[in-house]
């Protein structure tokens, strides 16, 4: 028998002083039975800092042809495609030849950090590809907020994000590693 999602809602509040965005979106996340509480959160974490009205959860970890967010425009065409964690270099050239902008949000430390090394120069031919590396703390630390239940305050200024559940107040520490032309 197979085992099934575990279903996560949240209730996320964002202010983002830096985009002018001020939003209350209520999400229902599905965790895939082979995904971690830190991955989990890493998308929860980058629909707060892309959010619009029609930024949509993918099936990225189960279908290469899906990210695990994506922005879509009335036509059906990707305006942007969002990876969280340490995709393979062919996918994100495919996922670059398919949508007009990429982001790649990587974690897990060391890992992410040789991952990164070894792909730089395949990367770098890719104009419109973004790599934001979030810190293992953080990460670690978002991991720590997932509840099944969760109300959540995202705040974002001058490049600063913090997000909040009540209890926990996480600084999530970021570093640009490409940025895209």
């Amino acid at each position: 028998m197979a085992l099934k999602a575990t279903v996560f809602k949240a209730t996320l509040n964002i202010t983002d002083l830096d985009r002018q965005y001020y939003q209350s979106h209520t999400l229902t996340l599905a965790r895939h039975p082979s995904e971690t509480d830190e991955r989990m959160m890493m998308r929860l974490l980058a629909f707060a800092l892309h959010a619009e009205e029609y930024l949509a959860f993918g099936q990225g970890m189960t279908d290469d042809n899906e990210a695990d967010l994506w922005l879509k425009d009335l036509t059906g065409a990707i305006t942007l495609w969002i990876d969280v964690g340490i995709p393979d270099e062919k996918l994100i050239r495919k996922a670059c030849g398919r949508a007009d902008k990429v982001v790649v949000y990587s974690y897990g430390g060391r890992v992410a950090e040789m991952w990164f090394t070894q792909n730089k120069s395949q990367f770098a031919r890719q104009d419109n590809l973004s790599i934001i590396d979030i810190t293992q703390e953080s990460t670690q630390a978002l991991a720590a907020m997932a509840q099944r239940n969760m109300d959540l305050q995202c705040t974002i200024q001058d490049g600063q994000i913090w997000l909040n559940d009540g209890t926990h107040n996480v600084e999530v520490l970021r570093e640009t590693r490409q940025l895209a032309k």
